[in-house]
């Protein structure tokens, strides 16, 4: 990488810093989002102080029972995070995981009772919303990037990695679960 000198690479600790030859330093570093297993997460980039109140919005009007709550950093002013839901817990932990995130304009969507499926259509017309990294049951790690100004989502580890290609065996089953759970007939 011409004109960025490596700085330190931590093995094991997830955290590298760059250095660029005009003094700008990055600080690259993997946060584990925490979460219990049965919550489903969506993490995004929204970028207007009235996020958190539209995407209640969305997410409230989308299923009926759901159970959820979202933290959105805002990265200008008084750089609050702001949170709403209908779950303390799930609330506390996404208030948490905005903090650790440390990204501005980054939400954090925490759900109990619904799938992302059931809402992402309603959080992606959020006028707000510019972006969405993930919509997982799966341990996530987000790849972010740190500077002296401020943080941005470069990206997330969503699971684990592949291991091989379907076989017909795995088609038949994908093919009957998808219509055991209702969402093909």
């Amino acid at each position: 990488m011409k004109g960025v000198i490596p700085l330190s690479i931590q093995p094991g600790s997830g955290e590298l810093i760059l250095i660029s030859q005009g003094g700008d330093m990055l600080e690259l570093k993997l946060v584990e989002i925490k979460k219990p297993d049965e919550v489903n997460i969506i993490i995004g980039q929204s970028h207007f102080i009235k996020t958190a109140e539209d995407l209640y919005e969305a997410l409230f009007n989308s299923v009926p029972g759901i159970e959820f709550a979202l933290a959105f950093a805002e990265a200008s002013g008084a750089c609050k995070v702001r949170s709403h839901g209908n779950n303390k817990l799930l609330k506390d932990l996404a208030v948490e995981n905005c903090l650790n995130m440390r990204a501005g304009h980054s939400f954090i969507i925490l759900l109990k009772n619904a799938y992302p499926i059931n809402v992402l259509n309603a959080i992606k017309n959020v006028p707000e919303v510019c972006n969405i990294y993930c919509a997982t049951a799966n341990p996530v790690k987000v790849v972010v990037a740190q500077t002296q100004e401020g943080c941005a989502i470069l990206g997330v580890v969503d699971g684990f990695a592949p291991k091989e290609e379907e076989r017909e065996e795995d088609i038949s089953w994908r093919k009957n679960f998808l219509r055991k759970i209702g969402y093909k007939l």
